[in-house]
């Protein structure tokens, strides 16, 4: 209890003697007679989807400022976030294109690999963000109550947010290569929501994994660089997986970056055909995304109540 002295200070008294029919009670079953509740406790999976669902204004306002705010220190400003993968491209061209002869066999090698180029870099960007979307943000994550798969979610949306404006040169990269419009390229949207529902899933994995292991930010750059030349990005897996043993071409195949690098290529470019592709390619997409998607963002919740302890 307490009471206010002649000068205005608080003075503490001794807490309420506890009563005799506390005898015998756990800290639980006293939290409960008594309607206490965890501070901080991590509510149920609907409870917080829909907490989520109530900040989906935050999160869009937050990733647009990131944007804005990303290339500001730079003369060329957001022209970096086009200029980043078409400076890649332009090194893996001169590399594997024309001192390795990976460009060999396949129709308008340009348009190939400077879509494998964008559409890789998407899932790269959005899992190096979302690696350190809580480890970076402490202070905020600290001064204020919301669901923390905020954070990450909010990074992989700034990023297909980049690769949006993005697109614009990709396609006219494609087009100046003779490329040329027709309805395929409407499956440019559907293979893109699927992959940024995986990349989604993914930066809440590695966003969990990354709040407690720091120097998984410096291990993810070598991981993703692997990821990427067995992704087929620079080369034609199936003409390079010719005389493979079959498992390796099925696991070459399946690789999630593979797959939504080839369905982009299928949609845009005419000498990519079916045939090219892996069977039920669109249903691994899904798969993916699904799997993925809702399996990181379970992973993610599981662990809510240690995000900016300690």
């Amino acid at each position: 209890m307490s009471e206010t002295t002649h000068n205005g200070a608080v003075a503490v008294g001794a807490p309420p003697a506890p009563s005799a029919f506390d005898d015998g009670l756990s800290p639980a079953e006293l939290a409960a007679k008594y309607g206490l509740s965890v501070s901080g406790a991590r509510p149920g999976l609907l409870s917080y989807t829909r907490q989520l669902w109530g900040r989906r204004h935050f999160i869009n306002e937050f990733a647009k400022a990131r944007t804005a705010a990303q290339y500001t220190q730079a003369r060329l400003g957001q022209l970096w976030q086009v200029m980043t993968p078409l400076l890649n491209a332009a090194v893996y061209y001169l590399i594997f294109g024309i001192l390795i002869g990976t460009h060999k066999g396949i129709d308008n090698f340009i348009a190939f690999l400077v879509t494998g180029v964008f559409i890789f870099t998407f899932t790269q960007s959005s899992v190096l963000s979302g690696v350190r979307s809580i480890s970076s943000n402490l202070g905020l994550i600290r001064a204020l109550h919301f669901p923390r798969a905020s954070m990450p979610i909010a990074f992989t949306l700034m990023q297909l947010q980049q690769l949006m404006m993005s697109m614009f040169v990709l396609l006219a990269i494609v087009l100046m290569t003779g490329e040329v419009p027709d309805m395929s390229w409407l499956l440019m949207f559907p293979a893109l929501l699927c992959q940024w529902v995986f990349n989604t899933g993914l930066a809440l994995i590695v966003a969990r994994l990354g709040s407690k292991m720091t120097d998984l930010t410096q291990l993810m750059p070598f991981m993703l660089r692997t990821w990427m030349y067995m992704s087929g990005v620079m080369y034609s897996i199936t003409k390079l997986t010719t005389t493979a043993p079959h498992i390796l071409r099925i696991l070459l195949d399946i690789n999630p970056a593979a797959v939504y690098i080839d369905l982009m290529r299928f949609a845009l470019i005419d000498s990519v055909t079916a045939a090219q592709m892996p069977a039920h390619v669109w249903a691994i997409a899904v798969t993916w995304a699904v799997v993925v998607g809702v399996g990181g963002y379970i992973y993610f919740w599981k662990a809510e109540e240690s995000y900016g302890r300690g």
